[in-house]
């Protein structure tokens, strides 16, 4: 049983940072596809970053250079560091697995329904 817990969100002023982090048990996070998504207000799920089993990593365009995922794969914890926050990233930030393959051959590792394990998200709240 894939069993996913979010921390680290909170509010922050525009321009700051969060660390945000996953921790995951009943797998091993070297097999599995983990990746960052979000629900922004009034809008479906998003991806916002995945990283794969060999390391690949994919990125929406709206957090490329502000944001950056890692996994520790002796913790089985996932992070994404956000820099540079905006009021548009207010969201409900969520973490996913997956051991579907290959994803990101098929740009696919962002793809929602390639993710059926689901945390169950932690707030994210950017002032301005």
């Amino acid at each position: 049983q894939v069993h996913l817990v979010e921390s680290g969100g909170g509010s922050v002023q525009a321009g700051g940072s969060l660390r945000l982090s996953c921790a995951g048990s009943g797998y091993t996070y070297m097999a599995y596809t983990i990746g960052w998504f979000r629900r922004l207000p009034g809008k479906e799920r998003e991806g916002v970053a995945a990283i794969d089993s060999d390391g690949t990593t994919a990125y929406a365009d709206s957090v490329k250079g502000r944001f950056s995922i890692s996994k520790d794969n002796a913790k089985d914890t996932l992070y994404l560091q956000m820099n540079s926050l905006k009021p548009e990233d207010t969201a409900m930030y969520y973490c996913a697995a997956t051991y579907a393959r290959p994803l990101a051959a098929y740009g696919l590792l962002l793809a929602i329904p390639q993710y059926p394990y689901w945390g169950q998200g932690t707030q994210v709240t950017v002032s301005s």
